[in-house]
């Protein structure tokens, strides 16, 4: 026996010896664990498949949403309690060095055990076996900075001792994954005080862990991560159907060019043009050119039944057939030119939130106003910290998604509410609670060319303010 066998023995000993006393152990910890477990529930989707990697006991696994969980661990007597604890889940003894599922999961969980892993690079190569495109891995660890806290709280007793293992920083996780075929595209921290003080213990981790700076130090780090994909570009090229939705208000002189300048990218494009509420012949423009231009274009037209770009976006979708959806603003400041670079990113699958960002490239020089710009670039920073995930523009109109992942969004919309009149922190937050990747893709943000502005400065910057203060109270202090 080597010396790899021989440590893998020795701590299937150690688990196997603790199973009986862990289930009642837990229940003594529950606060700590249930922390986790509920951080991990939030980004699980009811219909989703779940697979828990070192299931221990399977107090996790049975708490977390999905329709399908399974959960393995390769000591016998850890699996024996599980299955007597919650005989509804598939529990199987496996080790997570070999796995020998058939089924390929949604999301799969690796929740404080990584730590004891004797080749963590090895078993984050076995989690490709039992992944599909869009699996989401979410890792749970301690916290580097809490490695003598830890050790002395098993050496006064107040926390059981363990084997050996080792001490993995953010970073340290990461390169692993990228080493294994996994890119990271989330990590986060809460939690800096794990026992329950009614009152003190929610104040401490609710509200000032997540706070920056006190975040660096919280216990429980989250690390998130999805395949690297190899994707043929000629096969993508033409893969998917696209759904562009123009909302359209008082924006009479753009509709024709909204077709014109429209390239053709993928394999279908469906056009939507919602109108709402205009002044001027906008109706009756979008009318002319869905008659001028039936024979060359799928085009689709209605007008919202309320009021708001929100409300266009969502009755838009609602009729909405393409695989991908696409939000194109009639005021043609987004180029119509630049979609097919946010269906190339989300059919390459380099991100399942493509959202545009204006603020990259220098701008035409009356394209955006001054205090437009400052107040865009103070909200980039707010959101890039509430949604975890840089999001440098959060007005600008395009942003694209899977349909199939609007759908789940709707479906899910009754979390946050019926709250945003512009579209955008509708479609962010709910890509935040579906755990899709966010990616920014910067345009080249060009000067109207007919008509004014819809956007109100001071008006829609409370109304920003507004979203975001609710937003962290369903996000960051929950």
């Amino acid at each position: 026996m080597n010396i790899y066998e021989t440590k893998s023995q020795h701590l299937k000993e150690y688990f196997n010896k603790v199973a009986e006393t862990r289930i009642k152990y837990r229940k003594t910890k529950h606060y700590y664990w249930d922390s986790i477990t509920e951080y991990c529930n939030f980004f699980v989707q009811p219909d989703s498949s779940v697979l828990e990697i070192g299931c221990g006991t399977g107090e996790l696994i049975a708490q977390i949403n999905g329709n399908y969980k399974t959960g393995i661990d390769f000591s016998e007597t850890m699996i024996d309690e599980a299955k007597k604890q919650f005989p509804a889940i598939e529990f199987v003894c496996m080790s997570a060095e070999v796995i020998k599922l058939e089924k390929k999961y949604d999301v799969i969980i690796l929740s404080n055990l990584v730590g004891y892993l004797l080749d963590i690079q090895h078993v984050f190569e076995e989690l490709k076996k039992v992944c599909h495109e869009e699996t989401k891995i979410i890792i749970t660890y301690y916290n580097i900075f809490w490695e003598p806290l830890i050790k002395f709280a098993e050496f006064i007793g107040i926390k059981k001792n363990g084997p050996k293992q080792s001490w993995l920083s953010t970073k340290d996780l990461a390169n692993l994954l990228y080493l294994s075929g996994f890119e990271t595209y989330k990590q986060n921290s809460s939690m800096i005080f794990p026992f329950y003080v009614p009152l003190l213990s929610g104040f401490l981790n609710k509200f000032i862990s997540r706070l920056p700076v006190f975040n660096w130090f919280a216990l429980n780090q989250y690390t998130f991560a999805q395949p690297v994909l190899k994707i043929d570009d000629q096969e993508s090229n033409r893969k998917y159907s696209t759904t562009v939705l123009i909302p359209a208000r008082n924006e009479s002189g753009n509709i024709e060019n909204a077709i014109l300048r429209l390239p053709d990218f993928g394999k279908h494009i469906e056009i939507i043009f919602v109108e709402g509420n205009s002044t001027d012949d906008t109706w009756e423009k979008i009318q002319e050119i869905q008659a001028k231009y039936s024979k060359t274009h799928d085009i689709k037209i209605m007008q919202q039944p309320g009021k708001g770009k929100g409300d266009a976006v969502r009755a838009g979708y609602n009729i909405a057939t393409g695989d991908i959806l696409m939000i194109l603003d009639a005021d043609l400041t987004v180029p119509p030119e630049q979609l097919p670079k946010f269906y190339n990113a989300i059919a390459q699958n380099k991100g399942g939130f493509i959202n545009g960002t204006r603020l990259i490239y220098p701008m035409e020089k009356n394209a955006m106003r001054f205090l437009n710009t400052l107040g865009n670039k103070f909200f980039s920073l707010a959101f890039s910290w509430l949604l975890e995930q840089p999001v440098k523009d959060t007005l600008c109109g395009t942003k694209v998604m899977f349909r199939k992942d609007y759908l789940k969004l709707a479906a899910n919309r009754s979390y946050f509410g019926d709250f945003d009149p512009f579209g955008d922190f509708d479609l962010l937050f709910g890509a935040y609670k579906l755990n899709l990747k966010i990616i920014d893709m910067p345009i080249r943000y060009q000067e109207r060319i007919y008509g004014d502005t819809n956007i109100s400065r001071f008006k829609h910057g409370l109304l920003l303010l507004k979203m975001w203060w609710f937003a962290l109270f369903k996000i960051k202090f929950k």
